[in-house]
């Protein structure tokens, strides 16, 4: 008696090459925790503005209990770049992206193709000038030992977190272009989440 194992879920990069398959695969795996991240970073951004809530409320009726949490404003402007950053690349690779598609829609496929690319490329080389100018923003805050005035947090961490977050939609990019080139598919559908009934 034999007994039929699920199969694993076939990859859309399956058609390239060996090693660009390994890449295009090992990005589309960093999308998926980037998306992750994303949600748990707005997770987080959601409880601590909860927390907020409930200690200004209680605040009002004890009178010994805190007005506020000092770090709550802080921290959110925090958690919602990184919110923000991380949830880029899961996007561009579902096609959530808000995009103009009047000129896409009206020529031919091969020329849809190279617009693709050719928007893709654009992409990776604005994303990849501002992720380096990012990068070397953290840097200089690493290295002067800037702290936040208001909770003595340094500044580098913040930075460094929304530099990954935009790394990754970078080489999401990057993948976006070979792909294109290659002839694969551009969005992997099977990313979005499920609709709620």
């Amino acid at each position: 008696m034999t007994t039929l194992s699920p199969a694993a879920p076939k990859s859309l990069n399956a058609a390239a090459p060996v090693p660009i398959r390994f890449l295009l695969d090992a990005i589309d795996r960093l999308g998926r925790l980037d998306g992750w991240i994303g949600g748990g970073c707005l997770l987080a951004l959601t409880f601590l503005m909860l927390a907020e809530v409930a200690t200004r409320a209680l605040s009002n009726v004890l009178p010994f209990f805190p007005p506020d949490i000092s770090i709550a404003w802080e921290y959110s402007s925090y958690l919602m770049a990184a919110s923000f950053t991380f949830g880029a690349a899961m996007t561009l690779r579902v096609g959530g992206h808000i995009r103009v598609v009047l000129l896409l829609k009206n020529v031919p496929a091969p020329l849809q193709r190279g617009l693709e690319v050719l928007a893709a490329l654009a992409g990776f080389v604005f994303m990849a000038f501002l992720t380096s100018a990012m990068a070397k923003f953290a840097w200089s805050s690493f290295v002067r030992g800037q702290v936040s005035t208001g909770s003595d947090t340094p500044l580098w961490f913040p930075q460094a977190v929304v530099t990954f977050g935009m790394l990754l939609l970078t080489l999401q990019f990057l993948a976006r272009a070979i792909q294109g080139v290659l002839g694969l598919p551009l969005e992997d559908h099977s990313m979005k989440a499920s609709p709620v009934e």
